[in-house]
């Protein structure tokens, strides 16, 4: 049997409750939910702009990925979280150039977005992501 096994690191936010930043078992890396924190301190950044948040949670997500043998081309789907659906473009557009930036072969991961309320009020969007290490 495959061990399961925490990915950490300092390159993004700490977990704050009982959860992992990552686990990956086998080929499989799961990054739990990421919001719009500084790695350094913890602080929510970039209140009131979705785009500026987006491209932060991408880049939190990114050094777990890293952390943990994958890259983001390795990622076969991200689950985006925001609390409007007005933010979608906004969103859309930082995520748009993420993926493109750092998937090369441009084979963009699948996704799916959902409007939810989320855990805390200074987060307008939240990202996880599931990759397949080879």
């Amino acid at each position: 049997m495959t061990e399961k096994t925490q990915v950490r690191t300092d390159g993004a936010p700490a977990a704050a409750w009982a959860f992992s930043q990552g686990v990956r078992k086998g080929p499989l890396l799961q990054v739990s939910g990421q919001g719009p924190q500084d790695p350094g301190t913890g602080d929510y950044v970039h209140p009131g702009d979705v785009k500026a948040q987006t491209t932060r949670v991408l880049e939190n997500i990114k050094a777990i990925l890293e952390a943990g043998g994958a890259s983001v081309e390795d990622v076969l789907m991200f689950r985006v979280y925001l609390t409007t659906r007005e933010d979608f473009a906004a969103m859309n557009e930082a995520y748009g150039a993420f993926v493109k930036e750092n998937c090369a072969s441009g084979v963009l991961p699948c996704r799916t977005t959902v409007a939810v309320e989320l855990p805390h009020p200074a987060m307008l969007v939240e990202i996880d992501a599931l990759a397949c290490v080879d």
